[in-house]
């Protein structure tokens, strides 16, 4: 007797039909409603969301006072372009971001669409405020996949055949102090890494041609890597020695999902941009480049922008979503969450040697697995099979790293103990079923 298809699996072959390969498929749930930290799949199986659609909804799935924001302002216009017609919204959500986010005595914004867009913006802004060219990233970076963006991103995987690349970028090796710290205390790790930050004015790239240094204070891709606040430290001193603009990728480490509004706020580091879109619209597409008012005007008129800079309907969203997130205050919530996940992993990781580690900042937390304990020994496929395995009791989930053998938790920060709970039950009963395999 041949199974009925289910709805879920019905779609997914429309998906396989129609939609191009290159398209990524990292979870095989899907969705016919979803809520909080709750997505209801099309056979009404309720899912524990730990992906929170790659860090987008840190305020929870179709939040009650964004929706209402989306449908009001629906109601009054959806299009003007901000270059043609100026509307409130978009100046409003300006406002907002430069009151929580200040980049000095004055911080100007402009808006975009996507994170990856915020970068090529937040890079041509620094070329022009500089008057040079050279951009300076690191390994295990992750930045998007338009041009410039896929040239900054290190995973070859995102790249295989689209080159010729952006000129003029070059690349030295994030200080991951766990997979590079060889027994160093962290002092001595961070002093070596930035002595190769001096270096590569020698043998790199000059840095009277450097227009910035871009990073992730927590690579996300790359495998939730912090990034050391003293390197980071070092890093704001180098910068202003040699007129580079420090370029801080915040994508999926704003918005509260570290306990702060952006993650550099934990490290006492100010940047002269920094770059934000995911959970800043709840799942509507807006991004925003931030910087120093001086910083930001140099870009001359008409070289940044494009015609959905900031729709409407989008910054509606992000303005209810800010205002919300004030309210239920997202970020204590944050720090509640990674408290829970910190105490229940950390405890497991004791009994299980195949965790190598547990690490991020704030609720941003990702969890590592190797062979025989050593973190160049990256055990994907264990990781592989852990994901699998949580998606059919009910828990979606995403992987990450250089080698995708980290699992990323990224659930909705409103998410209640209960249903935080029930999902670490999974994952923890998952990995002891994999491991003995």
């Amino acid at each position: 007797m041949i199974a009925e298809r289910t709805k879920s699996q019905e779609l997914l072959e429309r998906r396989k039909k129609i939609v191009a390969n290159g398209v990524g498929v990292f979870n095989t749930a899907t969705v016919s409603h979803a809520k909080g930290a709750i997505i209801t799949d099309l056979e009404g199986r309720e899912l524990i969301d730990f992906a929170g659609g790659i860090g987008v909804a840190n305020a929870g799935h179709c939040p009650e006072p964004v929706v209402e924001a989306i449908k009001a302002q629906a109601e009054k216009y959806l299009h003007t372009s901000f270059n043609v017609v100026t509307y409130e919204p978009y100046i409003e959500l300006c406002e907002q971001i430069a009151e929580i986010l200040p980049h000095g005595d004055h911080t100007k914004v402009m808006l975009v669409s996507t994170g990856a867009e915020a970068v090529e913006n937040a890079v041509k802004i620094a070329r022009q405020a500089t008057g040079k060219q050279g951009i300076l990233c690191f390994t295990d970076a992750y930045h998007g996949r338009t041009m410039m963006a896929m040239t900054l991103t290190s995973k070859i995987t995102y790249k295989v055949g689209c080159g010729p690349f952006s000129p003029e970028v070059y690349r030295i090796p994030f200080p991951n102090f766990y997979h590079l710290g060889n027994g160093r205390t962290e002092e001595e790790f961070v002093e070596e890494h930035l002595s190769l930050l001096h270096d590569s004015a020698k043998n790199i790239v000059d840095p009277d041609n450097l227009a910035a240094i871009i990073l992730e204070p927590i690579q996300g891709e790359g495998g939730f890597n912090p990034v050391p606040k003293a390197y980071l430290q070092g890093l704001r001193d180098y910068c202003d020695e040699h007129n580079i603009m420090l370029i801080i990728d915040e994508v999926q480490s704003g918005f509260c999902r570290t306990g702060h509004w952006a993650a550099w706020q934990h490290y006492g580091v100010q940047p002269d941009l920094s770059t934000y879109a995911k959970s800043l619209g709840s799942g509507l597409p807006i991004a925003a480049v931030v910087g120093r008012a001086e910083v930001m005007d140099a870009a001359a008129p008409g070289s940044i922008g494009g015609t959905y800079i900031g729709s409407p309907v989008c910054c509606a969203a992000a303005l209810a979503t800010i205002k919300y997130m004030k309210e239920i205050n997202l970020n204590a919530k944050a720090l509640h969450v990674a408290e829970v996940i910190n105490k229940r992993m950390g405890d497991f990781m004791k009994e299980c040697p195949a965790i190598g580690d547990i690490r991020g900042v704030g609720a941003m937390q990702g969890i590592e697995f190797v062979e025989q304990g050593d973190p160049n020994m990256p055990d994907s496929d264990l990781c592989t099979r852990i994901v699998k395995g949580c998606a059919k009791k009910g828990l979606i989930l995403l992987s990450a790293g250089t080698y995708k053998n980290v699992i990323r938790i990224l659930s909705p920060l409103v998410i209640t103990d209960e249903q935080l709970n029930a999902g670490l039950d999974i994952l923890i009963e998952e990995i002891k079923i994999q491991i003995n395999n």
